[in-house]
This record gives structure tokens, C-alpha cells and sequence, in this order.
């Protein structure tokens, strides 16, 4: 491998780590404003995702040039190729937050504390899985990253649980259905940050193994 090449995979690293970065913090801020009904953390995170959907821009770029440039093959190529996915994920994973977040704003005068520590277990789960997904990004850790996707059942098995406690208290009190159905909506979004940390998770697994696991969910 030249020189070249290695600096450049050497920036590519170092830009889709700062991206999971800020989309860390997006997510942890997002979840926080809805706990704790705070408005204007909720709008720092939603004038945020500017600068996410920068840097993804910025990445995609910077993959495509070192396709053209380098033409890496191998492990090489399957590390760009990667790269390119997992970006898209992270900048969805930003939108997501910007979602919860418009979801707190909202919801800021609404009753729903029946509901916090339910929506808190299982933010923190799904926060956990992008974490551990960067982390076996970092390493190229294969046995980590499986680890992540199995998690998936997990948070999927908490936003069921969500669905029926928001259905029965619906049943009570219909009054309250507007309210309740954002907080319905921010669970689903939860979940989907899951499922973005499992994408991720995938990646990893064919940049480190060659193997794609998509659609192969005991493997």
C-alpha cells in the first residue's frame, strides 16, 4: 500500500470518528431534552445537525476520491466501501436526533412521567449499541460488533413494551392522545437509532471479515 494511501484511509478514520463523535452527542442531548422537557437543549441539537450533515457531505467526497485516486483493493477497498455506509448511517442517526428532539420541544408541557423511565432504559440501550458499534469501528473488532446486532432484539422487545403501556393509558385517558402518540413517535426513533448502530455494526463485520452478514441475523 503507498503512502498515499495509507494517509489518506488515516483521514478517513479520523473524520468518521469525529462525525460519531457529534453524533454521540447529538443523540445523548436529544434523549436528555425529552427526559427533562428542555426546550432550548432540544433546539441546540436540532441547529446542530448542520454541521452533521457537513461533515457527511465531506466524507462521501473524501471516499469517492480515494476510489478514483488510489483504487484500493482488498481489505483497502472494503474499508472505503464501508466508510461510505456507515457515514449515511451516522447523518441518519443525527436526523434521528433532530427527530427526538423536535418530539421534546413539543412535549415540553406534557404529562408523560409514567413514561421516563421506560423511554430512559431504553435510550440509554440504543446509545450504548452506536457507542460499541464505533468502538469495534476503531479496533475492527468483528466479535464486538455481533455483539451490537444482537442487542437489536433488545431495544425492539423495550419499544414493544412502550407500545402497549402508551396503548393502555390511551384506552384510560383518549384525551390524551395527541401527547401520547409523539411519545410513541420518539420511541420509534429510539429504535431506529438502534437499528442504525446495527447497520454500523454489520459494516464493521465485512470491513474487518469480508462477510456480509445483512439479512442473517444468527450469524
Amino acid at each position: 500500500m503507498s503512502q498515499h494511501l495509507i494517509r489518506q484511509i488515516d483521514t478517513l478514520k479520523q473524520k468518521i470518528l469525529y462525525e460519531g463523535t457529534c453524533v454521540e452527542d447529538a443523540i445523548a442531548q436529544a434523549v436528555q431534552s425529552l427526559i427533562n422537557r428542555d426546550r432550548v437543549l432540544a433546539s441546540e441539537v436540532i441547529q446542530h445537525d448542520d454541521e452533521i450533515d457537513r461533515l457527511e457531505v465531506e466524507i462521501e467526497e473524501e471516499c469517492l476520491k480515494t476510489l478514483a485516486l488510489y483504487q484500493p483493493v482488498a481489505a483497502d477497498l472494503r474499508f472505503v466501501v464501508a466508510i461510505l455506509k456507515i457515514n449515511n448511517d451516522l447523518e441518519r442517526i443525527g436526523d434521528l436526533a433532530t427527530n427526538i428532539a423536535k418530539r421534546a420541544i413539543s412535549l415540553a408541557d406534557a404529562d408523560y412521567a409514567d413514561m421516563v423511565p421506560d423511554i430512559r432504559t431504553m435510550a440509554n440501550k440504543a446509545q450504548s449499541m452506536v457507542k460499541a458499534s464505533l468502538d469495534a469501528l476503531v479496533s475492527q473488532d468483528s466479535r464486538l460488533a455481533r455483539r451490537v446486532r444482537e442487542d437489536d432484539d433488545i431495544v425492539d422487545n423495550m419499544r414493544r413494551d412502550i407500545q402497549t403501556k402508551v396503548k393502555e393509558h390511551l384506552r384510560q385517558f383518549p384525551q390524551d392522545f395527541e401527547n401520547w402518540s409523539k411519545i410513541s413517535s420518539a420511541s420509534r426513533h429510539i429504535e431506529r437509532v438502534a437499528d442504525m448502530a446495527t447497520n454500523i455494526a454489520e459494516e464493521v463485520v465485512y470491513m474487518a471479515e469480508g462477510a456480509i452478514v445483512r439479512h442473517h441475523p444468527q450469524e
